[in-house]
Order: structure tokens, then C-alpha cells, then sequence
């Protein structure tokens, strides 16, 4: 990763961010990695959590379900948090034998298998791949990366592709089956040449000063908040309590739609359309509705991406108004749609998939293809847990399908950023901007 005038490098980052190396640890000593071994299909699979927030305990509540309602052999076994209270508290609360404020303790701990990362957006990537190089699997959360992180995405696509670690990105959306059998159908041919791609995000809310509540007007850095930790390699600054625990309102840390909810609706319909990595991004937006102080991320985001396959994807998206034309799968998400050259894939009235054909001589007939099963964030967790006892890297939401996704934004948020297009070279691997 190249290194600004502001930022760390990857090993500066790990070294500085929690006061020095921790001891001790082979993966930290210059010790080969641990591997983690196929698991036998009743052995258990120790989870530990990076991270302590809302989204964490989301992510805890689903892992004990699956404990104590479904009898699978998976456990909580320990949890980690830069802000001890919030860590404590999940700690207590999931009765988890240890909790750690340094994710790197967390996994060196022989007891943890796999681990779930809900972290700021910044740490995504850099948690991920000491996870993958100590021998973890991972569930990580969207944005797999910051939006401005785009070497830190392709070095983490590269660690978990030459590993044999089980990685499954949290866009929960890919659980359901619709976007599966669309897939499918576009491999048959029932639409033809794909063409284009129409998704989108729709939503009322700010999901900053208002979705993340400030835990302690009067917290400070010290043993139970280390500020260096949650920077990671942003810019230094001193202690803001804003900053801290609404970290979704500022640029350095979050995107607004365009990473917080995009990857929910863009994953599929890259993954159906079956392209690669665009030529060309273009995006537009702003902060057009919660237009205060604190808030730097746009709340309303558009963009255009188009690729190499001869195929375009909009994707358009507003925290402003909630509003779909079209029949919801997921709060304020609209449905894709998918244009061929022969015909059109909907979704009517969340039963069915419908095939459109286009209004020409020699048509293909309407198609009506029943819908097997409904998004479920559980069913998203078994998935990884099933792949991870059969050591099967391909998830439902897989390290390589998020890498193509998330240049796109990384593309359409660095372009509207500068004023412009942005650009893929696809043999190096690099994002060019006009």
C-alpha cells in the first residue's frame, strides 16, 4: 500500500495501533501461521467476534441460535473491542470465556476457528487478512474495505485466494435464492446477450447522529478506549467522541449509501450478469436532505459502471425517501432488473421470477419460475458454517465476488471524489481516473 502524507502502511499500522507488538504470538514473531484443519462434521467451531457493537450482537444472536435452537456444534468463545465497556458488556451478556481489546490476541487463541469482523469500515481489511494468515475463517462485513482502500482490497482478495481459508462477506441478500436461480438463468441463455443491469438502495434516515447513539459523552482514550486503535492507518487526530461512536458520518471512516448499503444490492446483480471488472465508472450525489454539521458522507448516490462484456449496471440509491417502484425483497432495496437481448428478469410480487421476452418477431415465450427461498441472515451463517466444515471456499458471498464489487465503488467514490470518471486496468489491476 502506498503510503500518503497522512497514512501507515499495513505494517506500521499493526505495530503502532495497539502500543507496540504483542508478545508471544507466532503469526506477530515471524512464525509460520496456524492452518486450520478440515473440521469433522460434529466437531465444534469456536467463533470469535472482532468488534462489540449492534451489528456484532446482530451477528451473536445468530451464531447462539444456531448453538442452542438448531444443536449445531458451533460456540461463542470470545470477543474483541477497542472500547473495553462495549467488549465487557458482550462479553457478560454472551457468557464468553475471554475478551480482548487487540484483535490479534483474539486470533491467537487456539479456540477460535472462524471470526466475525463488524468493525468500522477502515479495519475491515486489515482484520481480515491477519484473520486468513493466522488460520481463520471469516465472516467479514460490508464494505469489505474503506472506499479509498482499493490496494488493501486487492491484497486481501490475493491472501484469501492463494489460502485455504473460508471467507463469506456479509451481504446477507445473497441467502436468498432468487438471485441464484437468476444467475442460472442467465447461463441457459433465457435472456440473450445480457445487456444491463438496473438495483438500488431507497431508505429515510441518516444512520449517523441519530442511528449511533454516543455511548459516554465522557469517554476518553486511555485502558478502555484506545483512539490509535480505532484510526488504524486514517488520519491522526485527537480524540472525538463523535468520531469514536459515529464513525458513519465522516469521511475518513465510512462512505454513506454508496458503501454501507450498495453492497447489498450491487453483489447480485454483478454475480447474475456474470461480468468482470469495469472499464468505466462514472457516479454523481451529495448531501441533499441531513445537511448538518457533523455529516460528511453523501446521503444520496448514483452511479453508472460500465464493463468490458458490453453490459451496464446503474445502481441509484437515496437515504431521503424510501419509496420503490417496484415490489421490495429487503427494506428500501429495489429489485434488480436484468435486460437481455431476447427478454427481461423481474420479480413479481416477491413469488416468482418473471422472464419478459422483448416485443419482436420470434420471441421467446413468458416464463414464471417459483422463487425456492427467502433472504435469511441465518441461513447466510449456516452457509459459511457448512462451507468451513467442508473446507469449500465457495460461499454464497465469496472474497472474489467481493472484490469485484467493491472496486466498483471504490471506483465510483474516488471519481465523484476528484470530479470525474474513473478507469480499470485490468492487467495491473489499478484505478485510473480522468
Amino acid at each position: 500500500m502506498k503510503k500518503g502524507p497522512n497514512k501507515t502502511t499495513r505494517r506500521e499500522f499493526m505495530s503502532q495501533a495497539v502500543g507496540g507488538a504483542v508478545t508471544g504470538l507466532g503469526l506477530l514473531a515471524g512464525g509460520a501461521p496456524a492452518v486450520l484443519r478440515a473440521k469433522h462434521p460434529n466437531e465444534m467451531i469456536g467463533v470469535g467476534f472482532i468488534g462489540a457493537g449492534g451489528r456484532s450482537g446482530a451477528h451473536m444472536n445468530m451464531v447462539k441460535h444456531m448453538r442452542d435452537v438448531d444443536k449445531m456444534a458451533v460456540d461463542l468463545v470470545a470477543v474483541c473491542d477497542v472500547y473495553r465497556p462495549r467488549m465487557e458488556g458482550k462479553k457478560k451478556q454472551y457468557a464468553m470465556e475471554k475478551g480482548y481489546m487487540d484483535h490479534r490476541e483474539l486470533l491467537a487463541d487456539p479456540r477460535v476457528d472462524l471470526v466475525c469482523i463488524a468493525t468500522p469500515d477502515h479495519l475491515h481489511g486489515y482484520q481480515a487478512i491477519d484473520a486468513v494468515e493466522a488460520g481463520k475463517d471469516v465472516y467479514c462485513e460490508k464494505p469489505v474495505t474503506h472506499w479509498d482502500q482499493f490496494e488493501l482490497t486487492r491484497q486481501l482478495a490475493d491472501v484469501v485466494g492463494q489460502s485455504k481459508q473460508v471467507f463469506q462477506l456479509g451481504t446477507q441478500g445473497m441467502s436468498d435464492s432468487v438471485w441464484h436461480q437468476m444467475k442460472a438463468m442467465v447461463q441457459d441463455g433465457v435472456i440473450g446477450q445480457p445487456l444491463y443491469g438496473e438495483t438500488g438502495f431507497f431508505r429515510i434516515g441518516d444512520w449517523g447522529e441519530r442511528g449511533m447513539p454516543v455511548d459516554d459523552p465522557n469517554a476518553s482514550p486511555g485502558p478502555n478506549l484506545n483512539w490509535e486503535a480505532f484510526l488504524g492507518d486514517r488520519p491522526k487526530r485527537t480524540f472525538d467522541v463523535d468520531r469514536f461512536f459515529r464513525w458513519r458520518l465522516f469521511e475518513d471512516y465510512a462512505g454513506g449509501p454508496s458503501t454501507d448499503l450498495f453492497p447489498h444490492c450491487l453483489t447480485q446483480v454483478i454475480d447474475i450478469l456474470g461480468v468482470s471488472f469495469p472499464e468505466t465508472v462514472v457516479a454523481t450525489g451529495g448531501i441533499h436532505r441531513y445537511d448538518y454539521e457533523l455529516r460528511e458522507v453523501p446521503d444520496t448516490f448514483n452511479l453508472l459502471a460500465q464493463y468490458p462484456e458490453k453490459v451496464t449496471i446503474a445502481v441509484l440509491g437515496t437515504n431521503g425517501n424510501d419509496h420503490n417502484t417496484t415490489d421490495r425483497r429487503g427494506a428500501g432495496q429495489r429489485q434488480p432488473v436484468i435486460r437481455g437481448w431476447d427478454g427481461t428478469l423481474t420479480i413479481d410480487k416477491n413469488k416468482e421470477i418473471l422472464f419478459t421476452p422483448v416485443h419482436e418477431k420470434g420471441a421467446k415465450p413468458v416464463q414464471r419460475v417459483p422463487i425456492e427461498r427467502a433472504e435469511n441472515n441465518l441461513d447466510h451463517w449456516k452457509n459459511l458454517i457448512q462451507c468451513a466444515r467442508e473446507r469449500n471456499q465457495k460461499t454464497w458471498s465469496p472474497m472474489d465476488l467481493a472484490f469485484k464489487t467493491q472496486t466498483v465503488l471504490h471506483m465510483a467514490m474516488m471519481g465523484w471524489k476528484k470530479g470525474g470518471s474513473a478507469g480499470f486496468d485490468a492487467t495491473e489491476r489499478k484505478i485510473l481516473f480522468a
